[in-house]
């Protein structure tokens, strides 16, 4: 099996529910406290050893931007003395191969389409690391290395991250129906209803895919509400025990919303002594 060193990372949502504030910017590049929301993603892609992040976008430029150097405001550090923070900036571009490539509008909408878009950026038989772009994972070992070095164990096998969340939720995920064994995946439902989901597990925003899943998200099979889901395309082989899912130590946190982003931002928040202190008497005082 060779090394899985290549990424792609969903990046052409609107951002709806979070506007006006997305109406020029991504939602991926809103802040938690002072690094936006794709920076987590791609340091922990880095930190897992891929070197070439693929960004499937609307065209969004800050994106691009925010992962090239910018040479008035290197200047400007530096002569301000401000020598950490232009460390890590000077730095950040270097540290992978960083590909842009548009969703066009004429795709169909749906969480799988991404990978259509970047078919021609993935070799034959190459496997590869999926990330939804307003996933993050806080985790002692990367998200996505936990996946990378589950899938060296389980060759050319589809590989889903899979953590338990509450019945409540469950109608928001694709539910895994998961064998006795812990590992294997005998399907995969997608916003089942909360009575016939087949249990709490659900697969997210990370995933160890191959091209076999991209050649079936071609055939434009669509699904729920007339979208093009990845659930239903790596059903197909769950039929063959091709899918298996690992469930990730650490604390999965979600963007996607106001309230979930407030909470991420307060989690990390935390890990700021003197910040922590100063935000939660400000809360209590509320």
């Amino acid at each position: 099996m060779n090394k899985i060193t290549k990424a792609v990372i969903a990046l052409a949502g609107y951002g709806t529910r979070f506007l006006p504030a997305t109406k020029v910017q991504p939602k991926e590049m809103l802040p938690i406290i002072n690094k936006p929301i794709i920076q987590y993603l791609v340091e922990e892609l880095i930190d897992s050893g891929i070197k070439d992040i693929i960004m499937v976008t609307r065209g969004q430029y800050t994106l691009e931007s925010h992962f090239d150097n910018n040479i008035d405001l290197e200047f400007h550090l530096e002569e301000s003395g401000k020598v950490e923070i232009l460390k890590e900036l000077k730095e950040l571009p270097k540290k992978a191969n960083y590909v842009y490539v548009r969703q066009k509008k004429h795709l169909p909408y749906g969480n799988g389409t991404p990978l259509i878009v970047a078919k021609n950026l993935i070799k034959d038989e190459e496997q590869f690391v999926y990330m939804f772009g307003d996933d993050i994972v806080k985790s002692d070992i990367p998200a996505t290395k936990q996946l990378i070095d589950f899938a060296y164990d389980h060759p050319q096998k589809i590989v889903l991250a899979t953590q338990e969340v509450k019945k409540s939720e469950i109608n928001k995920y694709g539910s895994l129906d998961i064998a006795q064994d812990n590992v294997t995946v005998r399907n995969i439902v997608e916003k089942p209803d909360i009575d016939k989901a087949p249990s709490n597990f659900v697969s997210f925003g990370r995933y160890i895919l191959n091209q076999d899943v991209v050649e079936q998200l071609d055939k434009r099979m669509l699904g729920k509400n007339n979208e093009l889901w990845l659930s239903d395309a790596i059903a197909q082989f769950t039929k063959d025990d091709k899918v298996v899912a690992l469930k990730i130590k650490g604390q999965w946190l979600t963007t996607g919303d106001p309230l979930n982003f407030l909470k991420t931002t307060l989690t990390y928040a935390k890990d700021d002594p003197l910040l922590w202190t100063e935000l939660k008497e400000y809360i209590n005082n509320i």
